[in-house]
């Protein structure tokens, strides 16, 4: 099936049917253009709609609720399947759109280049039929010339009132007539064969040729349509599977939700502990004398809830004293930033002990951000040690030593409120060997915090203290001088320390010291000292040598 024969008296039509073709592929590529932008404006629409509904962080505490994190992670699927609207107007305006952009420069040019052709073709058709018709006149002319001067020679000859020389001149003449009009003639005939020839060639070879230049350009056209818009639905294909797993994380989502775990939460955050009033027993005047004051203020004692009774013993503050005052003011930036108490003696019990556990847990995460640190400068301390080319292993001492610092002073803060956290829940501990360490801080526990660690030893575990039963009124650390300890050990001082509380010893360094009692996970280590005295050390300040086993 070839345009060049089928159509080949349709030059016209055939090159205004390809300028359509063009336009049409415009037109795809403005639809492709309008197309994208709605994509990317949706996508921008969801985009900023999760935004405007992501948690605030004064409404962190709703979002612990499952049907408030349910709402959350349909949102989180939200903003994805958005990007996945992205995708689709990144893929139509960067692939399909701009192919097809090129494609309608290159159609362009190429029909522009093939119409020229066969205009030229049709051009010299054209003048080739305008030599065969002035040939063709001419020789019309010389014939009829020829006929007519025939027509005088024959009149002249038979009028025999003309002279010999009239008749032989139009004889002549007729002979110049005939013998023109031959050479017209053959003229004539040579034109049209050349004009047969070139007609020929025109309509079975050259303008076919043309013909299925322009036919090759308009299948190459419709062939890319046919891949665009193959393209489209590929684009759109791929991005379902991510689609259905956003939608399939909605359902997870619904799933998600508890309403059995949510009441229990909100018995969790709003139970305040304290127990259902009891009934107020009837107070017989006749028996109490009729003293009204009294009986109001024994009605009002019995329902007074136990926040106003913690109040009030709360209210009492005494400072700590012994060794636990060797950091008293060390404060961690922003763990301590709290607008209540800093041991939320202000809140119900429950709520209390929710607070205090999740002041623990940010100390914690804290505390293991810090050791990841010591860690890795540790490590790169090994290799500066190991191949000094790399660095000077001296020069992480000082971060080393900061970074110790810091790890003691999170331990004391993370000593304080778990301490806080037994004294809440009702538990008591033991620490330094069974000493009691009170503390007057409105009945709350006692804690024990160690000294700096050094570069070469820290110790993570830290036991809380709980103060007398009271909580009204607590002594300081006292050690124990009559009671008898057995020598377990050795240890030798690696840096100096000066005793600046009650309990506490000094030493130099490299001094060698007994060991009495080894750290019970708070710090500190009980020793004797050539001298005979005893007290506690910092276990991170001393190398020591247990009877039987090594341990730094």
């Amino acid at each position: 099936m070839s345009w060049g024969l089928e159509l080949w008296d349709q030059y016209e039509n055939v090159g205004g049917h390809t300028q359509k073709g063009i336009d049409f592929c415009e037109k795809f590529t403005n639809f492709l253009r309008e197309r994208s932008a709605v994509e990317q404006e949706y996508a921008k629409s969801l985009k900023r709609l999760v935004r405007s509904f992501q948690p605030k962080k004064k409404e962190e505490d709703e979002y612990q609720f499952t049907w408030a994190r349910g709402f959350v992670d349909m949102v989180k699927e939200i903003h994805d399947l958005a990007g996945q609207h992205e995708v689709i107007a990144e893929n139509l305006q960067g692939t399909v759109s701009r192919d097809l952009h090129n494609l309608v420069s290159e159609l362009k040019q190429e029909r522009k280049k093939h119409l020229q052709e066969g205009a030229k073709l049709q051009e010299q058709l054209r003048q080739n039929a305008q030599a065969l018709e002035r040939s063709k006149k001419q020789y019309e002319k010389a014939f009829k010339d020829s006929e007519k001067a025939m027509d005088n020679y024959r009149k002249a000859d038979a009028d025999i009132n003309l002279s010999r020389a009239e008749v032989e001149k139009n004889r002549i003449v007729m002979t110049q007539k005939a013998q023109s009009c031959e050479e017209c003639k053959n003229e004539y005939a040579s034109v049209l064969q050349q004009f047969n020839t070139s007609q020929q060639e025109h309509f079975y070879t050259l303008m076919p040729q043309v013909f299925q230049q322009i036919q090759d350009m308009e299948e190459r056209r419709i062939h890319k349509i046919q891949e665009c818009i193959q393209q489209c639905s590929e684009i759109e294909k791929n991005v379902i599977p991510i689609i259905n797993t956003c939608i399939e994380g909605m359902a997870k989502a619904s799933a998600s939700i508890n309403s059995a775990q949510d009441s229990r939460l909100v018995i969790d955050r709003y139970k305040s502990g304290f127990t259902i009033p009891q009934d107020i027993a009837f107070e017989d005047l006749s028996v109490t004398g009729g003293n009204i004051e009294n009986h109001n203020n024994t009605s009002k004692s019995q329902s007074l809830p136990n926040t106003v009774k913690a109040a009030t013993v709360t209210g009492k503050a005494k400072k700590r004293g012994g060794i636990f005052g060797l950091f008293g003011s060390s404060k961690i930036i922003g763990l301590l930033v709290d607008d209540q108490k800093e041991d939320f003696s202000d809140l119900p019990p429950n709520q209390r002990r929710r607070k205090l556990q999740q002041k623990i847990d940010v100390i914690k995460k804290e505390m293991a951000k810090e050791q990841a640190e010591r860690e890795g400068m540790l490590k790169l301390k090994d290799v500066y040690a190991n191949n000094p080319a790399l660095g000077d292993p001296n020069m992480l001492d000082k971060k080393v030593e900061e970074n110790a610092q810091k790890l003691d002073a999170i331990r004391q803060e993370l000593h304080k409120f778990e301490g806080y956290l037994a004294d809440c829940e009702g538990k008591r501990r033991n620490s330094m060997s069974g000493d009691s360490i009170h503390s007057s801080d409105s009945g709350h526990q006692a804690l024990q915090v160690s000294a700096p660690s050094t570069p070469q030893q820290q110790h993570n575990v830290y036991a809380p203290i709980d103060g007398d039963e009271d909580g009204d009124e607590f002594a300081d650390t006292e050690i124990d001088g009559d009671q008898e300890f057995p020598v377990i050990g050795t240890c030798r001082a690696l840096y100096p320390f000066e005793a600046m509380n009650e309990g506490s010893v000094p030493m130099g360094e490299n001094e060698e010291m007994q060991i009495l009692e080894e750290d019970q996970g708070d710090g500190w280590t009980r020793v004797r000292k050539s001298d005979g005295v005893e007290g506690f050390v910092p276990s991170s300040y001393v190398q020591c040598h247990y009877y039987g086993q090594d341990q730094v």
